[in-house]
């Protein structure tokens, strides 16, 4: 096997031994089937190897660290989401929002061609559309809004300074660089 991909290989699987023990220790809340464990694999694994595609092509260590968080923190949203939904059960149709707030980051990279000025302004708009989607589902979903208001605008509140952060550290990474390899101060 190519050394390259070991991690995509490994990280995923090391990591759902988490569950796995879970399981195996019978701690609440633990019971996934073979398919979610495939599932999981899957998004890891491919999350891995988009990070390991984009971050080829990087110039900076800003960009590199830019993409691993905006993936990172678009891998645990989904699987937060996925596990026990953030608005209510994972069955409540507002958790359904944040396939929106993905669409936004995946189409912003896409447009932006991964350079580092587009990704900034595409991690920014991933941000604001985190933000919106608790705004949305407290006007139209209000009855079903648990675990509660602030609980679940604080929650949201993390994933857009994390996108956040992701854009500025792209911003940064698309700031041009002197002859020396510092940043220009002009």
């Amino acid at each position: 096997m190519n050394k390259r991909l070991l991690p995509v290989v490994v990280v995923p699987s090391c990591i759902l031994m988490i569950p796995l023990l879970a399981m195996v220790f019978k701690a609440e809340g633990w019971a996934w089937s073979l398919a979610d464990f495939v599932v999981m694999w899957m998004l890891i694994a491919g999350v891995i190897l988009t990070y390991k595609l984009i971050a080829r092509r990087a110039t900076t260590r800003a960009y590199r660290i830019a993409a691993g968080l905006g993936l990172g923190t678009g891998l645990v949203l989904i699987w937060i989401n996925g596990a026990v939904g953030i608005i209510g059960s994972e069955d409540n149709p507002a958790n359904l929002l944040y396939a929106g707030v993905l669409a936004v980051g995946a189409i912003g990279a896409a447009l932006a061609r991964l350079q580092p000025l587009g990704m900034s302004r595409a991690l920014f708009a991933t941000a604001i559309a985190q933000f919106l989607v608790p705004v949305i589902a407290l006007i139209v979903w209000r009855p079903d809004f648990s675990p509660g208001v602030v609980k679940v605008f604080a929650l949201n509140a993390g994933f857009v300074m994390l996108f956040s952060f992701s854009a500025l550290l792209f911003r940064h990474a698309a700031q041009p660089a002197d002859g020396r390899g510092e940043k220009a101060t002009a």
